[in-house]
């Protein structure tokens, strides 16, 4: 592997890292400094801090199932797909930097959740925004890294340009 290869590999999983970081951070805090369902307005009434705990998958999907399969399903099955997006983002020779970068978000995003499931059987869940007529599920740092790792997807499909790496 040449030395530019190695460094843009590199300084992508560092952004991967950071995510993660981010992520873990913020829920720590979280977890350490407001009780569960407690609820603390930032601005106004539009953007609340409200500490959940979600065992499912997003807006609590799969919270019901039967631990085995919740830890299949939510646990296992992503956890080898994150592998693989790790091995991919660092061997895809023709990877574009802004597809790089989406998938960097993205996996930092999904090892921050499958990090908080394994390890302490739930993901802390904080940000809550109401705007009125449009408003969000109570989510978190990592839900915003995976947001933005698909936005990022989605610009460089509709862009349809190739940005080298």
């Amino acid at each position: 592997m040449n030395t530019k290869k190695l460094l843009t590999n590199a300084a992508f999983l560092l952004i991967t890292l950071i995510n993660v970081g981010c992520d873990q951070i913020s829920k720590h805090i979280v977890r350490n400094k407001v009780s569960n369902y407690e609820t603390i307005s930032l601005i106004k009434n539009h953007f609340v801090l409200t500490k959940v705990e979600n065992t499912g998958a997003f807006l609590s999907v799969g919270s019901a199932l039967p631990d085995f399969l919740k830890f299949l399903l939510l646990s296992i099955i992503p956890l080898l797909a994150l592998s693989y997006g790790i091995v991919y983002l660092v061997s895809k020779p023709n990877l574009t930097k802004l597809s790089a970068l989406a998938l960097s978000f993205a996996i930092g995003g999904g090892i921050g959740n499958i990090y908080d499931r394994i390890v302490h059987g739930s993901v802390t869940d904080f940000l809550h925004i109401d705007l009125g007529i449009v408003q969000t599920g109570i989510f978190n740092m990592a839900d915003v890294s995976i947001t933005f790792g698909m936005v990022l997807f989605f610009v460089q499909s509709y862009l349809g340009k190739r940005i080298p790496r």
